[in-house]
């Protein structure tokens, strides 16, 4: 079995030895995993894709934008530590879980941008970026320069969790057909959530940032949720999969059953 680090690239899981560089692999990985979520929303089912890096992002919201086609726009919800927000021209180890919401916005490897048939998948306007506190500074240019809300932790810390994830879901619901959540646990603080690939020291709290987000998950126009970068080779005691299960509790509990 391959060991899982900070620089595996999902789609190496997938496609060991098949030939394809790793664009290609992503861009067919991505691919399916969007036709399935589609298909999930088409047959009015709610869902919740775990991904190993945030790379997923590229299948996910692809996914949900294709099922809201012709309803209108999608707003998303970005909870990292992390921008994820470089272009191939300025990463300097090109991994692509660095690139996925630039990719979304319709910047980057062409593989990656046109997963749908349209580019961008979201808009600037109806994004909002919540705990960020690690970057370069090529991501936080390119985020000024499209006006997408950064909400970094430093901000949260002294607005609380609260009054910050409100600000996020008016950005992501106002001009929207639905929106989704996009959970990085790396958001979370280590101490709390280990089971990361690339830790981050003073996070938000794991039960303040769930409690907050309690309301959301049962509001009606929540298309999906997403939880990324899960890594059970650094996670102790299972501490970080017990905060996933909690999540997916509270999800399960708020929202109405499907017939």
């Amino acid at each position: 079995m391959q060991r899982l680090n900070k620089d595996t690239e999902w789609s190496d899981l997938i496609y060991p030895r098949s030939g394809l560089d790793k664009w290609a692999r992503l861009a067919d990985l991505a691919h399916r995993v969007g036709e399935e979520v589609a298909r999930t929303l088409t047959a009015g089912d709610f869902p919740v894709v775990m991904g190993g890096d945030h790379s997923c992002a590229l299948g996910t919201w692809s996914g949900v934008a294709r099922a809201l086609e012709g309803q209108g726009e999608l707003g998303l919800m970005w909870i990292d530590a992390h921008m994820d927000s470089h272009v191939p021209d300025t990463s300097s180890s090109h991994a692509v879980h660095g690139m996925p919401l630039a990719a979304l916005l319709g910047l980057g490897q062409h593989n990656l941008i046109s997963l749908t048939g349209k580019s961008p998948v979201l808009r600037p306007e109806h994004i909002c970026l919540m705990g960020v506190r690690s970057y370069e500074q090529e991501e936080a240019d390119l985020l000024d320069r499209l006006g997408v809300r950064v909400i970094r932790q430093q901000e949260i810390q002294e607005r609380g969790i609260p009054d910050a994830l409100a600000e996020a879901k008016a950005k992501v619901t106002i001009g929207t057909a639905g929106f989704g959540i996009s959970l990085d646990l790396d958001a979370i603080d280590p101490h709390e959530a280990p089971g990361v690939g690339s830790p981050e020291p003073a996070g938000m709290g794991a039960r303040d940032l769930f409690h907050a987000l309690g309301p959301v998950l049962v509001h009606p126009r929540l298309m999906a949720l997403e939880i990324a970068e899960y890594n059970p080779e650094h996670d102790r005691n299972q501490i970080t999969l017990q905060l996933i299960v909690d999540l997916l509790e509270r999800l399960v509990k708020g929202r109405p059953a499907h017939d």
